[in-house]
């Protein structure tokens, strides 16, 4: 883990913050970023024993949290996932639209992706954020108060080739949070994207070749690998009252890869 000292500069105290997918990778790290900065944390986890092993870790340090197993592409349990948060700290202030399915995608000509395939990462990708933000809207226009921040990624303006279907996926959620934040800030509720480069986690991604990843970082203006911690101040931000007036934006925080 980083030392999530931007944690300290936001205070999220009295705050309720979902992390889909924050039981491994980029999820884990926003997990804790958010107990450091205060708030009571959601770690809504397909995964169960991964979920509950972040959950335990923040509870260990001093925090607040719950880990919940949650398909986000089934609506059944991103409304479940909702209604355990309020449940269990009488509300729910911050969407993190993170889980989605990239690691295990093998580079490939979109003439040679499966249709299986092309399904299961739409319906994660994009069909999961659109289920969870319509289990966490009547909360959050309730309280007259939210904030849903769509994990994105940066191969949206750098057109990245074979990765067509998670490259799609991502493209979309730019839009959906746009028609989003129409819908939603008449209630307070701000909604942006965030398009991070190619991370590095614990996660191994087979089909990137060290020279791959050599040239994705040489061309950087910050040439260096990318880390979670290099999201945790742009995710906290969008999380906070520091964006109250900010909306339906996409903020790219790949190194200088790309220029949007």
């Amino acid at each position: 883990m980083g030392d999530y000292a931007v944690s300290n500069q936001i205070d999220l105290a009295g705050r309720v913050a979902m992390v889909t997918g924050g039981g491994q990778g980029i999820g884990q790290v926003f997990a804790h970023a958010f107990a450091d900065a205060g708030a009571a944390v959601v770690i809504a986890e397909r995964n169960a024993e991964s979920g509950e092993r972040v959950a335990t870790a923040i509870r260990a340090a001093g925090g607040e949290a719950l880990a919940c197993q949650t398909d986000v592409a089934q609506a059944d349990s991103a409304n479940a996932a909702v209604t355990a948060a309020v449940a269990a700290f009488g509300r729910l202030d911050i969407l993190i639209n993170n889980a989605g399915i990239f690691s295990t995608i093998k580079m490939r000509p979109f003439t040679e992706i499966p249709l299986d395939e092309w399904d299961q990462v739409l319906r994660v990708n994009i069909t999961g954020p659109f289920l969870m933000a319509r289990a966490a809207a009547p909360v959050m226009v309730d309280q007259n108060y939210g904030r849903i921040v769509n994990m994105g990624s940066a191969s949206v303006t750098m057109g990245r080739g074979n990765y067509l279907h998670y490259t799609t996926s991502k493209s979309s959620l730019v839009g959906m949070s746009r028609s989003l934040a129409r819908e939603l800030g008449p209630h307070g509720i701000t909604v942006n994207t965030i398009l991070p480069g190619a991370v590095e986690t614990e996660i191994e991604r087979e089909t990137v070749t060290p020279q791959q990843r050599d040239a994705m970082i040489a061309m950087r203006c910050v040439s260096r690998p990318q880390a979670p911690d290099d999201l945790v101040g742009t995710i906290l931000f969008l999380s906070s009252d520091a964006s109250a007036f900010m909306t339906g934006q996409s903020l790219t925080v790949d190194g200088g890869l790309t220029f949007l």
